[in-house]
């Protein structure tokens, strides 16, 4: 009981220090003639965007997703980049060959010893070394490179790649069958059954049905315009709830795991101070943001005009407008669409406005702000991945590699198929880490005005004068992508965590 006494006076604590400080910086703002508030969001922010999913966006709220976008373009890309190059260059380093011993060594000393920003500002300086170009050039190209970004051939989803996508996704359900069963088959005869390249081959084959075979599926557009009809009826109040609803559930699971995994073939064990603390902490930290969901989303915000919704609206009413919205995406992508999944354009230089040259709209564009931050932080984290993988490998016993060489295995073979599955049980934690410092480090975009949510909240900042509040967004949306990616990390790490017996 004292145990529990002391938990709760030092989070009753923590509680009165975080009011005491909150009333503190209130006062200060007031007394400054700052006000805290988040009308920023819903207000036109004045400003256009150079780069993003809209250029010219109508409230402050729609401009910061521009910038989350944006920056989680990079670091999805980068994650993966990263990760391929490291793995090489971690390899590399281990190789008897001295070139490329030597190589992977320069690369990883090099990097990592200089610092990420000038870097970034490295490869800027790079990109506006390029020539420029005016009228003389306009025309189409394969590619195109200047002092305005890397033009390359555009690929676009067009009428019929949703219904595509949907044999696509047949494919992969049954990919994952056909790859268990051919990797039971190799158990059960020891030859070799070749289960990933069937499982590949079996996505390829649904797709290149599906190119041909996509308009079939267009009748689900009514089953989307359905569901959408269903979701604008419920009651906006009926959201709320169901979050809350799920949100109990949430904290309910999480109880009954906790219990059966303390359950033994002899019953339950006696439960500790602490285990009974953690179960009624999860049930009333369940109850508690149950409560807190139901009560804000009955508060009310104002919505421009111009949309479905205008004025004074609580948050419940705009849950269910965004419900309606994702199935009216789906009912138009379905609707009457039965042309080619993709369309491809090349980049092109046309004139625009008073006569200024510059790309066309139909192919993609690299700008030289992307540019610079994705290949800095990419590069930068590849080399600590490197580092990582590395270690790893000489983690596993020398003789696994002895094994392997001495049944004829040759060094890509038992690299692929023996060292590095071993291997990644060590290296998933410490290379999460990199994950993790390569989604933060894209907040150095700002220095070279890339438009990412940084460089977007310094603009409404000084536009508003909300400087606070999108600080605070800036912490719960970094914090939000740092606990993702550590989710995505540990959950694999548990997968491949060795099973004792």
């Amino acid at each position: 009981m004292l145990k529990w006494v002391a938990q709760l006076a030092f989070l009753a604590f923590l509680i009165a220090v975080v009011v005491i400080v909150g009333r503190v910086v209130a006062s200060n703002l007031s007394n400054r003639g700052i006000n805290f508030g988040w009308q920023w969001l819903s207000d036109p922010p004045g400003f256009s965007i150079r780069e993003g999913i809209d250029t010219t966006p109508d409230s402050g709220a729609r401009a910061l997703l521009v910038g989350i976008v944006n920056m989680l373009r990079v670091t999805v890309a980068g994650i993966i980049f990263a990760t391929i190059i490291g793995t090489v260059i971690g390899i590399a380093r281990l190789s008897n060959n001295w070139i490329v011993n030597k190589i992977g060594t320069a690369y990883i000393e090099t990097i990592r010893n200089i610092p990420l920003l000038v870097q970034i500002f490295f490869w800027q300086a790079l990109m506006l070394s390029l020539k420029t170009f005016g009228e003389e050039d306009v025309g189409s190209y394969f590619t195109h490179s200047s002092v305005k970004g890397i033009a390359l051939p555009g690929i676009f989803p067009s009428d019929g790649f949703w219904q595509w996508m949907v044999f696509v996704v047949i494919g992969l359900v049954a990919a994952r069958y056909v790859f268990r069963w051919r990797s039971r088959l190799m158990e059960e005869t020891g030859n070799e059954s070749y289960a990933l390249t069937s499982a590949i081959g079996t996505v390829l084959v649904f797709a290149a049905l599906g190119w041909f075979l996509h308009p079939l599926f267009g009748w689900m557009s009514a089953i989307w315009g359905a569901l959408e009809g269903l979701a604008r009826g419920i009651p906006a109040p009926l959201y709320s709830w169901a979050i809350a609803l799920a949100i109990v559930a949430g904290a309910a699971w999480w109880i009954r795991g906790f219990f059966e995994a303390r359950k033994t073939p002899a019953g339950y064990g006696k439960f500790t101070d602490d285990d009974i603390f953690r179960v009624a902490f999860a049930a009333l930290s369940g109850l508690v943001i149950a409560g807190f969901v139901i009560w804000l989303s009955s508060r009310v915000v104002q919505v421009p005009s111009g949309g479905s919704l205008e004025g004074d609206v609580t948050i419940a009413e705009l849950i269910r407008l965004g419900a309606g919205n994702f199935w009216n995406f789906f009912e138009n992508k379905f609707h009457g669409s039965a042309g080619s999944p993709f369309a491809f354009e090349l980049p092109s230089i046309e004139l625009r406005g008073a006569g200024f040259a510059q790309y066309g709209s139909e192919s993609i564009v690299i700008t030289v702000p992307f540019f610079a931050v994705f290949v800095g932080v990419t590069v930068y984290t590849a080399a600590f991945i490197a580092e990582v993988v590395r270690a790893g490998i000489l983690a596993v016993p020398r003789g696994q590699t002895e094994a392997a060489s001495a049944i004829g295995l040759k060094r890509s073979q038992y690299l692929r198929l023996i060292i590095l599955p071993q291997a990644f049980r060590i290296i998933l934690p410490p290379m999460g880490n990199q994950y993790l410092n390569l989604a933060k480090n894209t907040s150095l975009g700002t220095a070279v005005a890339y438009a990412e949510v940084v460089a977007v909240g310094f603009t409404l900042s000084n536009q508003t004068g909300q400087s606070l509040p999108i600080v605070l967004t800036w912490m719960v949306f970094y914090l939000t992508v740092s606990l993702s990616i550590s989710a995505v990390v540990n959950y694999y790490n548990r997968k491949l965590a060795l099973v004792e017996r």
